[in-house]
């Protein structure tokens, strides 16, 4: 396997074959004297791709989402969420417009937009 990553984006390759498309994200740790590990999430539109070569596979379900979004609403101030919604260029005044401006800044902050 091999990883070339610049910035944001990453080429990866499998046996000489490019396999990126196929990957939604990927995981390299290595403790001091043991091999490397590789943990490899596949896209869901790939979910039935075959790969071929040596490796120890472990197979895991999906990640669940929980414990990294209650860490990330904890971290949230509630000052500057508010402040931040009613500055939204798209606040309008219909029902639970603030709610929605809450959960839209909510979701570019997660983005890291």
């Amino acid at each position: 396997m091999r990883v070339s990553a610049r910035g944001e984006r990453a080429s990866i390759d499998i046996d000489g074959h490019p396999v990126g498309e196929q990957v939604a994200a990927y995981r390299i740790d290595q403790a001091a004297g043991e091999p490397p590990q590789v943990l490899v999430h596949l896209a869901a539109e790939h979910s039935e791709v075959e790969w071929a070569g040596a490796a120890r596979v472990h197979v895991a379900g999906p990640v669940d989402p929980g414990p990294r979004a209650a860490q990330f609403l904890a971290a949230i101030d509630p000052v500057e969420l508010e402040t931040a919604a009613l500055a939204r260029l798209d606040l309008d005044s219909g029902p639970h417009a603030l709610t929605r401006a809450m959960l839209a800044q909510l979701g570019e902050w997660a983005s890291g937009a």
